[in-house]
């Protein structure tokens, strides 16, 4: 009868300590549980590692930039272009 007992105790237990570590409360005592560097050996190398990687990112993301901005810079010339023949189209320009 006690064998019966336990192996439905423990039957029981596994959904339950699945639902527990699932739940937003498990993430978090497993957050704290693996400390400020984020890993299980973590520590500073981490820290340093996802600083590099943050810095590679900006780089990227400094580069993009540029280039939109150039593109941009031509798109507004042409859009000025554009404007000026369409302000008379009729009307050359005659050099001097």
């Amino acid at each position: 009868m006690w064998v019966f007992v336990v192996i439905l105790l423990v039957a029981l237990m596994i959904p339950i300590t699945a639902i527990l570590v699932d739940s937003p409360l498990g993430r978090s005592v497993a957050r704290r549980l693996e400390g400020p560097g984020g890993g299980a050996g973590g520590g500073g190398d981490a820290g340093g590692q996802g600083l590099r990687q943050l810095e590679r990112r900006l780089d990227a993301l400094e580069t993009d930039l540029e280039d939109v901005n150039r593109s941009l810079a031509g798109m507004r010339e042409e859009l000025q272009f554009v404007q000026r023949l369409l302000e008379d189209p009729t009307k050359k320009h005659r050099p001097s």
